[in-house]
């Protein structure tokens, strides 16, 4: 049977990175495309940022690849994230051959809780001027985070794995999350380290080739992984999954970029890396691997585009990993 891939390509240069990792995937695999759309110009269009239509396909296809949202983003990817089920945020951070990496030694892969902690939403205004935000950690959630990142080092061949916490201050809700993965940990006899999130931010960037996977409580994730972005060349590289029991959403890190946005220049590298990570999740792993090779390829040898120091188009650097495929 052919599997379903949701296309929603969203704001910004989503509207172009989007095809192109479209394009890679098709020159790969037999996939049926459904497309949707959501963002900011949807709102402006409808009065909502995510139509019920787009959510609802989200629920049915095998996987979705998203691109970026604007202003709405909150009112994006959080639902979406929620349609297929996801609990886990894997975001790779690697240096490429031939990329002006500040720390070419880097291979990291956060594994980022992704349903509570600050992000669960819960904020409010308790009188003019105060308001509050509710920080929910759960042992469910942070086992099965925990339990995800264990077996993720293990099948991907990582020896280093680290929990970062500030359970420091954070006495009750980080208390919890890092009882938690450590409970996992002992149960697996895992080998593991902690950290101080805010410790660990240095350490990463002084030592980064002493660590390999990070498991981390929501918003850590969010700001640990864009921290990595700066150590191999920046948020055009970094690709992401977001993982449920059967479905996954696959998209770049980096946001809607509206100051290059319709100039044709985006790179498409993060989202290809992303479609890449779709085709693993479809059990496409001969596939995944030759679009990685050949994302490689083109980051050593060029086109390369302006973020990289080079003056590609998307539309270059997508024709030379096609060709290369």
């Amino acid at each position: 049977m052919t599997e379903t891939v949701l296309v929603v390509p969203g704001d910004g240069i989503g509207q172009e990175v989007v095809p192109a990792a479209v394009e890679v995937l098709e020159a790969v695999a037999d996939f049926e495309f459904v497309e949707a759309d959501a963002g900011d110009h949807v709102k402006v269009e409808t009065g909502e940022a995510l139509p019920e239509e787009t959510y609802r396909r989200a629920t049915e296809a095998d996987a979705t690849l998203f691109g970026a949202a604007g202003e709405s983003a909150a009112d994006v990817i959080l639902p979406l994230r929620e349609a297929v089920g996801s609990f886990a945020n894997v975001r790779p951070a690697r240096a490429y051959p031939g990329v002006d990496a500040l720390r070419p030694e880097t291979d990291l892969v956060f594994v980022r809780e992704n349903t509570e902690g600050v992000y669960s939403g819960i904020e409010s205004e308790i009188a003019d001027g105060v308001t509050t935000l509710t920080r929910v950690i759960t042992d469910d959630a942070s086992r099965r985070i925990a339990d995800y990142g264990f077996e993720y080092a293990a099948e991907n061949g990582y020896d280093d794995v680290t929990v970062a916490h500030k359970a420091n201050v954070m006495r009750t809700t980080d208390g919890q999350f890092l009882e938690s993965v450590r409970s996992v940990g002992d149960e697996r006899g895992a080998e593991y380290d902690e950290a101080l999130m805010d410790a660990l931010a240095m350490l990463l960037l002084l030592r980064p080739e002493e660590y390999g996977v990070v498991i981390c409580p929501n918003l850590a994730g969010d700001m640990l992984s864009d921290l990595a972005a700066g150590l191999v060349g920046g948020l055009g590289l970094l690709p992401s999954a977001n993982v449920g029991p059967e479905n996954a959403l696959f998209e770049p890190v980096h946001g809607s970029a509206p100051d290059i946005a319709g100039e044709g220049v985006a790179n498409p590298a993060a989202t290809i890396l992303s479609a890449a990570m779709l085709l693993e999740h479809l059990e496409y792993a001969d596939e995944a691997a030759t679009v990685r090779e050949a994302v490689e390829s083109v980051l050593a040898d060029g086109p390369r585009t302006p973020d990289l120091g080079g003056s590609a188009s998307t539309e270059d650097v997508t024709a030379a990993v096609v060709d290369r495929l």
